[in-house]
């Protein structure tokens, strides 16, 4: 059925596209870590403020986390952004080529998640206004979704309290509704601790804590073959213990992540490896602590708002990319090779696209390839929806500098209007629906009735700010 009013949403959309644009390439061109999106959250803060919202900073005592309210009665519907950067991923706006670098740079298109989810916010605002219907729209602007599980500490302060759905979005080659399919993940530092010694003269009396790590790395690699094939576990070395090759290292910390499709078996495996690395500290005569940095859950589905948001789509059609912007994309392609563009089609389960840049909607039910995001936690919350929105050529990997360099181009910023529209039609759905919003909240309960929500943070772990 197609929703009602629709020109008029796109019109709310379209009179807001300009300032949304500047404010995506303001936070592009300033790009911060996980905690540190404080220019970010200004420049979000400032246009909720300038539109009315009534804000709430600090949220859940998070000094990059804020919440914008508007409306009057009726029920409340959410918004989510993000504005975190990556490290190593700077780009320059519109460039075919790289030089490698450790600035930080837009590598996940968030700069553009966040000022998309806004636009629609306050168009969805605005509609409500002049539609005269009684309804709360409320914006979230998320810090430290890369790796810092913001979203988690904002569900385990209850920043969600009175939400009755939330709606977000992730830029992407394609377009459509994104698959609720993502893995639980928990992040975890060990840190061994042996003792010193003159490798030459007295290795008898070290205990090397670079032993013990690689003895865990062997531990873990033989539990791969143990596990799921869905399930995921990457390491990184936070300290090797020194460059001195005639010392034993007394002390080295790596860092895990340990991923699986559910919350209760990616609990399951992170006891497995903290059992691995106890087995190398007995190993390697050292000691290990462990600790949580973050972790989110995986995607909890709401099929009654997939198929709001995907009537959504269907009724919007394609972003409307010109031949310039084809022409742009070409070029982007040329850095890539034919596996990213084809893996990026298989990820979506398309055999074949002649376009460099999406020219359909993705259908009901597509699939989408495994990962990571806080947003896991807040579906297990309220019932969540999400969008991909297509801003960047196909086979631009995620977390890479092509997606940094096309963060600011058309057509970046025509997708990112595109997807907009869509979360924009399938809140005020919502709006006019009850009776839809209702379907969503029952299947919502039911599913946390067969497997109530377990937050993946510890109690006693906190956001990392300033730190990360």
């Amino acid at each position: 059925m197609p929703i009602r009013n629709t020109e008029k949403i796109w019109d709310h959309v379209d009179a807001l596209a300009d300032e949304a644009i500047a404010l995506s390439d303001g936070v592009w061109a300033v790009p911060e870590l996980c905690y540190e999106e404080h220019h970010s959250c200004a420049l979000h803060t400032r246009m909720l403020s300038d539109h009315g919202f009534v804000l709430t900073s600090h949220v859940a005592g998070i000094s990059t986390a804020v919440m914008g309210e508007s409306g009057e009665d009726g029920p409340v519907i959410a918004f989510l952004g993000e504005y975190d950067a990556l490290p190593g991923l700077a780009a320059a706006a519109g460039s075919f080529d790289h030089t490698p670098t450790t600035e930080n740079g837009h590598g996940c298109g968030h700069n553009l998640l966040g000022a998309a989810s806004l636009l629609a916010a306050v168009a969805v605002r605005d509609w409500l206004a002049v539609m005269e219907i009684p309804g709360r729209v409320r914006y979230y602007g998320c810090p430290a979704e890369e790796g810092g599980a913001g979203k988690g500490f904002m569900v385990r302060g209850g920043a969600f309290t009175g939400v009755e759905a939330a709606i977000s979005w992730h830029p992407s080659p394609f377009c459509g509704v994104l698959p609720p399919s993502s893995l639980a993940n928990v992040r975890m530092d060990f840190t061994f601790t042996g003792r010193s010694a003159h490798a030459a003269a007295a290795p008898h009396l070290g205990r090397s804590a670079l032993d013990a790590v690689e003895l865990m790395s062997v531990g873990v690699n033989y539990l791969r073959e143990h596990m799921l094939p869905t399930s995921r576990i990457h390491y990184a070395y936070i300290n090797a213990g020194g460059t001195a090759p005639n010392v034993v290292q007394s002390e080295t910390t790596v860092r895990y992540s340990v991923r699986a499709e559910g919350l209760s078996e990616m609990l399951a495996l992170a006891e497995r490896v903290r059992q691995v690395a106890q087995g190398a500290a007995l190993m390697s005569g050292t000691q290990v602590r462990s600790i949580v940095t973050g972790g989110v859950a995986n995607l909890l589905p709401c099929p009654p708002l997939e198929k709001v948001m995907q009537e959504s789509f269907e009724q919007l059609g394609p972003p409307p990319f010109s031949a310039e912007d084809q022409v742009f994309a070409a070029r982007i392609q040329e850095t890539l090779s034919a596996e990213d563009i084809e893996s990026a089609l298989q990820q979506v389960g398309c055999s074949a696209c002649d376009a460099p840049l999406s020219d359909f909607v993705l259908p009901a039910g597509s699939r989408f390839s495994l990962g990571s995001t806080d947003v896991g936690d807040v579906s297990w919350t309220v019932p969540t929806v999400q969008a991909l929105g297509a801003t960047c050529a196909i086979g631009t990997p995620l977390h890479s500098w092509q997606m940094t360099a096309q963060g600011v181009s058309p057509v970046a910023h025509k997708g990112m209007i595109h997807v907009a529209k869509a979360m924009a039609m399938t809140a005020i759905q919502l709006f006019r629906s009850p009776d839809v919003l209702k379907e969503a909240q029952d299947d919502h309960a039911q599913r946390l009735l067969r497997t109530p929500y377990v937050s993946p943070i510890p109690a006693d772990t906190f956001p990392p700010q300033g730190k990360f």
